[in-house]
């Protein structure tokens, strides 16, 4: 895309810019500001909405007690069990064993303390979901 070319609509961005690589005249990539597009605010929209979506399935599974609290608060940082597992020290088999309400209900305080700082939360958070 050249430099003329790069969109400028008006989008989610509030007045700010963000930065876009566009080919200059000499055919070199240059930074060029951009205010946004409006088919990215669509596809970003779309995304943000199906993400949501995701979200309150699994904390819906949660409340009819077919998952953990675990699964939730994982899902709502956008980890993976990989991710998790890495970040808390565990192996993801076992983190995918905590999954279950009835394994999650009987885990440590150490190792509830280790998802919690894993997942940014208090302990007490990892322990509940949201109501509606």
């Amino acid at each position: 895309m050249k430099i003329k070319e790069v969109p400028q609509d008006i989008t989610y961005y509030e007045g700010k810019k963000r930065a876009c690589y566009a080919l200059d005249d000499k055919g070199k990539y240059v930074i060029v500001p951009s205010s946004g597009w409006s088919t990215e605010e669509v596809v970003n929209g779309l995304a943000v909405a199906e993400l949501a979506a995701k979200l309150e399935k699994t904390r819906q599974a949660v409340l009819q007690g077919l998952k953990s609290p675990l699964a939730y608060h994982m899902e709502r940082r956008q980890m993976t069990t990989a991710i998790l597992a890495k970040t808390a020290g565990i192996c993801r088999f076992r983190v995918r064993r905590h999954f279950r309400p009835e394994v999650f209900v009987r885990l440590k305080a150490s190792v509830l303390q280790r998802y919690a700082q894993a997942l940014a939360i208090t302990c007490q958070e990892l322990k509940n979901v949201p109501g509606k």
